[in-house]
């Protein structure tokens, strides 16, 4: 063994951070760091330029996080007016947001001690402007909107800035913030420190530190692209379309499937079929849809993360950005993607960054396309020190990707033995939920999910303005903006959202949680017989005075 082998991994109480962070780590409920963020903290708050290479989920927002929050709360005790020292720059409003949040719930205990502005945020300009004014310690953005702030002169940091930060810097070239970026830095100080975080070390990341970092660490951690086996478990059932179906309502109405899922499909079109289908079993879903704007996702992923509902249906990351990438298979992909993001502001899906809490399985309906979007969907689950499992539902046409995926996971995992193992499910045993499925599934025409879809935009968008008056004033009165209620573009069969217990396997009774309620048959009213001396109105100390005689 090693001198390094016997250390003992720190811990947040031995990293010398103010007790203020530590209480906001703690009600976060982070128990111990992550390999990235013990290895990283340190090294950040030495004030080191950085380069951290690591997987999604391995908590690279909070490493860096942390530390320039330290730093703050440090220069803070000598400081002689209040000055903008940090930036951190983000490919999308999804990921600003979310780095915001985090930096909000760090600095619960700080008071108004460390300021926090999200630049991406749809906010009035004059608002804004105010906002800056006031010199935040932290600005989070996209580089767009950070150079439109500086070229405007409303943020000037030429003399204040001490760290910038660029998260999932492997996504700013793809999408087209080369050339922002490379201007943002004409506005910066020439000696600060830099750090860039990113999941992948490609070629444009590595531009990307010869132009900001100067003399770097780089945090390159030996560990596979996803969660290991201890930790995330692959599963797969050979099925074809309607067999999909049925094994998912099966699945989710024996609650054989426990804990907060993420089901991810092909397309925006295949999410609203699914969730249309789920919805006649009284199975509550909701769609991650890149249609709408990213305050809405935001909040959806948000109030999943609170457990209002369990489950989330979602496409793949290139449909997520624009399905119209999938049908153009000739043009060269990253020119595209980057005339996308300027008409977007790169506004990226669900695949990539989002964080979702505690999620216990991912469930592909479709299986990936490739090898990247397994891996990217499969990262969604068993993120930090959780555990989590991965089900795949697998035609015949898309068993030789499986194939693939399982080659790949072996190299990753190094071992021998299969990685993505059968899931034992008897389909002879649940003939009857298949037949209900199959007619469910036919129920879900084109026309259906197109009225779908512009439902729920015509209803989002009231909601959204419902967002910006009453709702800032009523915050209890937000759960009221459910993103998982029901569209009612496939008319809805009661009985169906029962499971009758002669239709469960003998072998799954003892298994599922199920309690079946059997709605009560219409009881008339018995009528009380005319003789009935306690119900009649006119008996009088034992006198009938309706038929004029002593009873």
């Amino acid at each position: 063994m090693t001198e390094t082998d016997d250390k003992k991994p720190l811990n947040f109480h031995q990293m010398e951070l103010d007790d203020r962070i530590l209480k906001g780590i703690a009600k976060l409920g982070w128990l111990c760091p992550t390999l990235i963020q013990e290895k990283a903290i340190p090294l950040l708050l030495e004030g080191k330029d950085v380069l951290v290479r690591a997987r999604t989920g391995s908590g690279k927002t909070a490493a860096f996080s942390i530390p320039i929050i330290q730093q703050i709360l440090t220069r803070k005790v000598e400081a002689k007016e209040q000055e903008t020292t940090v930036i951190v720059l983000a490919p999308s409003r999804d990921l600003c947001l979310q780095t915001a949040k985090v930096m909000e719930a760090l600095t619960i205990k700080c008071g108004r001690l460390v300021r926090c502005v999200d630049l991406s945020a749809k906010v009035d300009k004059a608002a804004l402007k105010h906002m800056l004014a006031e010199r935040p310690d932290v600005v989070v953005s996209t580089p767009a909107k950070l150079l439109a702030q500086l070229q405007e002169g409303t943020l000037n940091v030429k003399e204040s800035l001490k760290t910038l930060i660029v998260d999932e810097a492997d996504l700013m070239f793809s999408f087209g913030f080369e050339s922002d970026l490379k201007a943002v830095l004409d506005f910066m100080p020439s000696v600060h420190q830099s750090v860039l975080a990113s999941a992948t070390l490609e070629k444009d990341v590595l531009e990307l530190k010869k132009i900001i970092l100067h003399n770097p660490v780089i945090l390159k951690l030996e560990e596979p692209e996803i969660a290991p086996a201890s930790q995330l478990a692959h599963f797969h059932i050979l099925a074809e379309e309607v067999d999909k179906a049925a094994v998912l309502y099966t699945l989710i109405k024996l609650q054989l499937v426990k804990g907060k899922s993420i089901i991810f499909v092909d397309s925006i079109d295949r999410c609203y079929k699914l969730k249309l289908f789920l919805e006649q079993f009284s199975i509550r879903s909701c769609v991650l849809n890149s249609e709408l704007p990213a305050k809405i996702r935001c909040h959806t992923v948000s109030q999943f993360n609170q457990g209002l509902y369990d489950i989330i249906v979602a496409s793949d990351e290139l449909h997520v950005l624009d399905p119209a990438v999938k049908e153009k298979k000739g043009q060269n992909k990253k020119k595209m993607l980057k005339q996308i993001a300027k008409q977007k502001e790169s506004e990226a899906g669900v695949a990539r960054g989002i964080d979702f809490q505690f999620v216990s399985n991912v469930i592909n309906f479709d299986f990936p396309k490739d090898i990247n979007s397994y891996i990217h969907r499969a990262g969604r689950t068993a993120r930090g020190n959780n555990t989590g499992s991965v089900l795949s539902f697998v035609s015949v046409a898309e068993k030789d990707m499986m194939d693939s995926v399982e080659d790949h996971l072996k190299s990753g995992y190094e071992q021998s033995e299969t990685v993505m193992k059968s899931y034992q499910f008897k389909m002879e045993e649940v003939e009857p939920f298949r037949y209900r499925a199959r007619d469910a599934w036919r129920a879900v025409t084109k026309i259906s999910i197109r009225e779908a879809r512009i439902k729920e935009i015509k209803t989002e968008m009231f909601n959204s303005e419902k967002l910006k008056s009453f709702f800032e004033e009523n915050p209890r009165d937000l759960q009221a903006l459910r993103h998982d209620r029901t569209l009612h573009t496939v008319k809805i069969q009661e009985h169906l959202g029962d499971v009758p217990e002669y239709i469960v396997p003998d072998s799954l009774k003892h298994v599922t949680a199920l309690t079946t309620k059997r709605k009560k048959g219409y009881v008339p009213r018995k009528r009380p017989a005319a003789s009935d001396k306690s119900n009649n109105p006119l008996m009088v100390e034992g006198i009938d005075y309706g038929k004029q005689k002593r009873v």
